[in-house]
């Protein structure tokens, strides 16, 4: 009887383009946050309307990196690490301009 071979491959899977820019996006969203915030502190609160500006902008910048997380997904024989890390951060990041954006309404 003939023994079973088994064939392993391992192969280097190239990270999703969306997942990379999902990042990227994250990132950049998360440094306006901090920037964000610090402008606000040294202004005593009276940032107005620059510090909202740049609030609105990160928050279109999260919401288009969180669509492009998920759909990086899609892609066949890739690694999914920076499109999960970006799905995430983005979508907390998302929620939490929201978040502030109410606060800010009310």
């Amino acid at each position: 009887m003939a023994k079973k071979r088994y064939k392993y491959s391992f192969t280097k899977k190239r990270h999703t383009r969306g997942g990379v820019e999902s990042s990227i996006l994250a990132l950049m969203s998360g440094l306006l946050f901090f920037g964000a915030a610090i402008c606000s502190l040294v202004m005593s609160g009276q940032g107005g309307m620059y510090l909202g500006a740049m609030g609105i902008l990160a928050l279109g910048l999260s919401v288009y990196g969180f669509i492009l997380g998920l759909k990086s997904f899609s892609e066949q024989n890739r690694a999914f690490l920076y499109s999960k890390i970006g799905s995430v951060a983005n979508g907390v990041l998302m929620v939490i301009w929201i978040a502030l954006f109410l606060v800010g309404i009310s």
